[in-house]
């Protein structure tokens, strides 16, 4: 245990956090705030503030706090009476992700692989005694699986658990098996369904299988989770320590394949990939760390100064303490920690002791602290898959709001003659402009259209149409980047000519357009840069 963890072993020689005992020095805020997260994460994303009260066990006015905290941090917005998660709370699950430098490393194999094999593919870590996924590449089908990046599942009804636990210490076996006992239903595992009473096994089972996973280097997941479901796992050893960094699985479904046919047919290729994988890890540079967050510290003083009460300071500037962590900055001293968020050395010795409570850090003999996989519990597994209409939605409802007129978001057709149009929020006049989600038109003739077509790069570059697409209709477009800074999409605001002047246009419409197409690439370069975005 690391000194600077700040925390009192027990009379029994457990820490206060192995203990189950709350440190005297954890942030109670923060805790509550963490609560937040996870039951609108366990929620699916959203979750009404009455509903939060509820679950949590919090008080009204407190959930009410929270949440402002959280809206005012870009993690929440309010639709109502509801809170739900938006795309920069990823940010959290990417600081984990960052630092563990294996979805970068390895995902480009494993969705080679996803493609060759015509079926899904997943890498998984350990967390505790279960895995979390951390990479998925999916196949489009009527029966795909629904599992998503940050997901929990128990150990004994996976095969990739199995491998795992070829590893573990008599402490942790003894930690499952307490656990087992605690929660045969699995409740504790949200994002699974109950094993079906026909299926109960013995500990002894999982110990057959573990023992025989350790002897084939690989395993096998015979419907575990549920009927029709199967997998073949092989692990992904970490070149430096021979121990297992993650572990890579074939998912399949029994109308295409038993799972002694994964055995026979799909596991030798598994294998391949998984021996060029820890050959990438071999070969692999040391990470360049990149820009710490800066300005952090003075933002939430700012934003308390302006918030008053409604703004909970602790939390802000403890949910700060998890983006010090990313690529390149796996494992920070508690200095180091400080001097990244620009917070006192006490309050973030604060949050990291209470982080250590909740399981999301952990200390390390080097007296340096890591993320743990439950960092991915904040928010991530909810919005893993979302896509950029649904990212630009609510966007486009504000940027409506703003400019009373409709805007839309479009996309290249395939064909790259036409745009599809796929978000837009209208405006409420007698005449307006109606072009339903899903329509295709000539790409030539509209403002998004012709935008894609020529791709400007500049800054500040639009697209103006008059009355080309229909007399009466004048539009503007906006580009719409992806990370590496190509356009992807158009957003466009369209008016009648009777309202609004061409130059009406560029000088009270463009700006907005301008600004909200930022804010939709801020949340897509978030939500992008360990996921798979949609563009339709």
């Amino acid at each position: 245990m690391s000194a600077e963890a700040g925390q009192t072993p027990t009379e029994t020689g457990q820490t206060l956090a192995e203990a189950g005992q709350t440190p005297a020095e954890a942030v109670s805020p923060l805790i509550r705030g963490v609560a937040v997260l996870r039951q609108l994460t366990e929620a699916g994303g959203t979750m009404s503030l009455s509903g939060l009260e509820r679950t949590t066990g919090l008080a009204r006015s407190t959930v009410d706090r929270i949440t402002a905290t959280l809206t005012r941090m870009g993690y929440v917005r309010l639709d109502g009476r509801d809170a739900v998660l938006t795309p920069h709370v990823m940010e959290l699950g990417n600081a984990y992700l960052a630092a563990l430098r294996l979805p970068a490393l390895l995902s480009t194999r494993a969705d080679h692989l996803a493609d060759e094999l015509d079926e899904s593919v997943s890498l998984a870590v350990a967390d505790r005694d279960g895995i979390r996924f951390i990479h998925q590449a999916t196949r489009r089908r009527a029966m795909s699986l629904s599992f998503r990046i940050g997901d929990l599942l128990p150990a004994e009804r996976t095969a990739p658990g199995q491998l795992f636990a070829t590893e573990w210490t008599d402490e942790e076996w003894q930690s499952w098996r307490a656990r087992r006992t605690r929660d045969p239903l699995n409740r504790d595992f949200p994002s699974v369904p109950p094993p079906p009473p026909q299926s109960a096994e013995s500990d002894e089972d999982f110990t057959r299988r573990t023992a025989r996973a350790a002897d084939e280097n690989c395993a096998l997941d015979d419907q575990l989770i549920e009927p029709g479901l199967v997998a073949v796992s092989v692990p992904v050893r970490d070149p430096r320590t021979a121990s297992i960094a993650c572990v890579a699985s074939v998912v399949s479904h029994t109308s295409r394949h038993t799972a002694a046919d994964l055995r026979d047919t799909l596991l030798p290729r598994l294998r391949l990939a998984v021996a060029a994988m820890e050959e990438d890890l071999r070969q692999a540079s040391p990470p360049e760390p990149g820009p710490a967050p800066a300005g952090l510290a003075t933002w939430t003083g700012a934003s308390k100064q302006q918030l008053g009460r409604g703004f909970i300071e602790s939390l802000a500037r403890g949910l700060t303490v998890l983006t010090a962590f990313d690529e390149g900055r796996a494992e920070l001293s508690l200095t180091e920690v400080a001097k990244a968020t620009g917070l006192a050395r006490a309050t973030a010795r604060r949050a990291l002791i209470t982080y250590e409570h909740l399981g999301l850090v952990t200390p390390t003999p080097r007296r340096t602290f890591t993320l743990t996989p439950q960092v991915l519990s904040l928010g991530f597994p909810p919005l893993s898959r979302t896509s950029l209409p649904r990212i630009a939605a609510p966007h486009l409802t504000a940027l409506t709001h703003a400019v009373q007129e409709t805007t839309a978001l479009a996309v290249l057709t395939e064909r790259g003659d036409e745009v599809q149009y796929t978000a837009r929020a209208t405006a409420h006049h007698v005449m307006s402009v109606d072009i339903a989600v899903g329509t295709r038109l000539p790409a030539a003739s509209t403002s998004t259209g012709r935008l894609l077509l020529t791709g400007p790069a500049a800054a500040g570059a639009y697209t103006l149409v008059d009355e080309e697409l229909e007399r009466g209709v004048r539009a503007i477009a906006v580009p719409i980047r992806d990370r590496d800074g190509r356009v992807i999409a158009a957003l466009n605001a369209a008016t009648h000519v009777a309202r609004r002047t061409a130059e009406e246009c560029v000088h009270d419409i463009l700006p907005a357009l301008l600004a909200t197409a930022s804010h939709i690439e801020t949340d897509l370069h978030t939500a992008a840069r360990f996921t798979h975005v949609p563009l339709t």
